[in-house]
């Protein structure tokens, strides 16, 4: 989706992103194998934004970038609508300090030039 949206898209959704950063989900994995009293489930989303707010995020970081200006909306966009957030309570038993979705976003660019993805 980053891709898209950084590498000439003309709109962006009208929808939420929900994410968290897939360090974070590795370092959630070893933490629940390694610490006794963890069990069950956990669901991580540290960020449900508007996609408008993570095109201003990456904006600030790469403002040369032809970042899409229109947004789109269509009758599948619309069951998305809705801000929701999984609750932490549990996954912050785990003692994980989760990485700022402005660290993802702009390591996620950097990893997408050095690829070969992306040229800016």
């Amino acid at each position: 989706m980053i891709l898209k949206l950084v590498n000439g898209a003309q709109t962006y959704p009208d929808a939420h992103y929900r994410s968290v950063d897939v360090r974070d989900v590795a370092d959630a994995h070893i933490r629940a194998f390694e610490i006794p009293s963890a069990n069950g489930r956990y669901c991580l989303v540290t960020n449900a934004l508007h996609f408008s707010e993570v095109l201003k995020i990456v904006h600030q970081h790469y403002p040369t970038l032809n970042l899409p200006k229109k947004c789109v909306t269509n009758d599948l966009n619309n069951l998305s609508m809705s801000t929701y957030m999984v609750s932490m309570e549990k996954a912050k038993t785990l003692g994980i300090s989760f990485i700022p979705l402005e660290v993802t976003l702009r390591d996620t660019i950097e990893s997408l030039k050095e690829k070969g993805f992306l040229s800016i």
